[in-house]
């Protein structure tokens, strides 16, 4: 495969796993286009083309030739200048790395990571949140998001790899989307009544087992053992980054229980128990893992080696 090939499979896949639905994202896709070709030219040309077909402007092709083929990966949830240095270093001590892939992202793409928090409003409506105020409470944290972003040297590991000549593509919401996708469809299967019973379930998910063996295991934030479950969503997987501490009223009257999440803040977590939403923490990093595996599973299918770093709890679901 080709970068292009993997970054385009990686968009397709983030867009068939996004909980709005395909159709949805579809759909927004064409507003996008349309509304760029009433543009002029002028913000035509400062206009990021690849909005077009990739949703996600948190998932780029940093550094490399879209064209050039690949047959070794080295993979990871944060890649900064050590890995890309580490990487440097296994090449010359003879192991083969065609390309480097980030979870977490980089550059233009972390940059733009508060595009991508729209998302949970149109989640939230999904779980019954009235949609102005899913927009109208996190309108002000997106804006903080962009704000906290200003300050941050986006391109240091972007100019790394450029000077090291080691080609990078960050997949974030795609990754966090398979994960999300994967979760949702063992809770609607699984139909837990408790929290212990939703820690059950996640600690049988291999990624969350390492995770407990390393001591970062999932965990009951909000709610007791015993505490039933109620209505259960997901909105706190996938979206860019942690979403409104305001929420958890409005998530409350809309009849949701429990909130399944990656990670929270502590004030996140305050706010919740005061609406008396339960929260349970999955885990940061063994959600990343399990959403890049399910995206690297696919290029190992086609003949890609994976070589695993940062961090990455590299499972795989298939058999060669």
């Amino acid at each position: 495969m080709t970068i292009g090939q993997i970054y385009k499979l990686g968009v397709e896949m983030g867009i068939k796993a996004d909980l709005r639905g395909e159709k949805e994202i579809r759909r927004q896709l064409k507003k996008t286009n349309e509304d760029y070709s009433k543009l002029n030219e002028e913000k035509k040309e400062k206009f990021d083309l690849e909005k077009l077909k990739n949703p996600y402007s948190d998932t780029r092709i940093l550094v490399g030739d879209p064209g050039k083929e690949i047959k070794y990966i080295l993979a990871g949830i944060d890649i900064e200048t050590s890995e890309l240095l580490l990487a440097k270093y296994l090449v010359d001590h003879g192991k083969k790395i065609d390309l480097v892939i980030a979870h977490h992202p980089s550059g233009p793409a972390l940059a733009a990571l508060s595009d991508v928090m729209n998302l949970q409003a149109d989640v939230l409506a999904n779980y019954g949140v009235p949609i102005n105020i899913a927009e109208g409470v996190l309108r002000s944290r997106i804006s903080e998001v962009a704000r906290g972003m200003l300050p941050i040297n986006h391109n240091q590991p972007v100019d790394a790899a450029r000077l090291l000549d080691l080609p990078l593509v960050c997949f974030h919401t795609i990754a966090d989307n398979l994960a999300a996708k994967f979760l949702d469809k063992i809770i609607k299967k699984e139909k837990p009544e408790t929290l212990r019973e939703i820690l059950e379930i996640l600690k049988k998910i291999p990624e969350y087992a390492q995770a407990e063996k390393d001591k970062a295991g999932p965990k009951i934030f909000v709610g007791r053992g015993d505490s039933k479950v109620g209505k259960i969503a997901l909105t706190e997987l996938t979206g860019g980054t942690e979403g409104s501490k305001e929420i958890y009223q409005s998530m409350a009257n809309a009849g949701i229980g429990t909130v399944i999440a990656m990670h929270l803040s502590e004030a996140h977590r305050t706010e919740a128990e005061k609406a008396h939403v339960n929260l349970v923490i999955a885990g940061h990093i063994s959600s990343d893992s399990l959403g890049l595996n399910l995206f690297l599973d696919e290029l190992e299918k086609k003949g890609i080696e994976i070589i695993p770093c940062s961090g990455l709890i590299r499972v795989k679901r298939f058999k060669k």
